[in-house]
């Protein structure tokens, strides 16, 4: 049965609506296997969200146009929201939890430098706005302050904490961490 009622054929008759039901989808997140069973139609980020406990991406606009929800697949930016789990089987997924895993359980020098420069305020884009930030310095995009802005322009801060955010970066830049 749908939602809105029973399917029908052309005939008339009531058939059972049904859907692809869930899967088995092995996923490696932070360095670690894990598996789950899902639609799929669930993006990444609810995957990790709702199915993993790993809630530091956000769900910002569910539309790709924020940022919030940014993590690594394969080492690259990508939008979770936009990103099907499903698609993400045999590939590495990291996300800010697994950025300080991969530091010793110590926080990252980007994470310290946020800290530091006072680059959050109400701090729901943070974990989008610190893996978008590693990503461009690992990439090689801090040159200028026209650069970091250009490279971070995908990642949105409702507070409006720009300034410190690209002062952040930049002391990570200038210290060579």
């Amino acid at each position: 049965m749908s939602v809105h009622g029973p399917a029908l054929t052309e005939r008339g008759r009531v058939i059972e609506e049904r859907g692809p039901g869930p899967v088995r989808v092995t996923l490696t997140v932070n360095g670690a296997e894990r598996s789950v069973e899902i639609e799929p139609r669930v993006s990444l980020l609810d995957a990790l969200r709702e199915h993993l406990a790993l809630t530091g991406a956000k769900k910002g606009c569910d539309q790709g146009t924020c940022g919030a929800c940014t993590v690594w697949v394969d080492g690259r930016r990508v939008l979770a929201c936009l990103t099907l789990a499903v698609t993400c089987e045999g590939h590495e997924v990291t996300t800010i939890e697994g950025l300080t895993e991969a530091e010793g359980g110590e926080l990252h020098a980007v994470q310290e430098a946020f800290i530091t420069e006072d680059a959050f305020q109400c701090g729901y884009c943070t974990p989008g706005q610190i893996m978008s930030a590693v990503a461009l310095l690992k990439e090689g995009h801090a040159n200028d302050d026209a650069e970091i802005k250009e490279w971070m322009s995908g990642n949105i801060c409702r507070c409006a904490a720009y300034p410190h955010i690209r002062a952040a970066i930049r002391a990570v830049r200038d210290n060579g961490s």
